[in-house]
């Protein structure tokens, strides 16, 4: 078993930055990867970034390249997401997630196997 809790969700303005967070705990040597994913009102639930639990990979959406970084504090069993010029369209319930089952993709929420609560993030205009 893996326990997810995210925090550090909130309600910004259009170009503010939040960092969410999201500590693990329990079997976490178990990890393979870490994933962040995103559910906006009435849409399907879509990837935002993964990375290794080693931290060696890191991989984004195209929608936030350039704009998310994604890391690991390993001492923390903790995994960020650094949101800069955060826009509108950004705004949804944020889950974390791991996936014990090495698999290649890491942007499919079908290969995760633990998830977070959710946090909500709201962008205003």
């Amino acid at each position: 078993q893996v326990q997810l809790v995210e925090s550090g969700g909130g309600l910004v303005q259009a170009g503010d930055s939040l960092r969410l967070s999201c500590a693990a705990s329990g079997r976490t040597f178990s990890i393979y990867t870490m994933g962040w994913f995103r559910q906006a009102p009435g849409k399907e639930r879509e990837f935002v970034a993964a990375i290794s639990w080693s931290g060696s990979n890191r991989y984004y959406a195209d929608s936030v390249k350039g704009r998310f970084t994604i890391s690991r504090d390993s001492a923390k069993n903790t995994v960020y997401l650094q949101m800069n010029s955060l826009k509108p369209e950004d705004t949804a319930v944020y889950y974390c997630a791991a996936d014990l089952t090495y698999s290649r993709n890491y942007d499919d929420d079908q290969e995760y196997e633990y998830w977070g609560q959710g946090t909500q993030v709201t962008v205003s205009s």
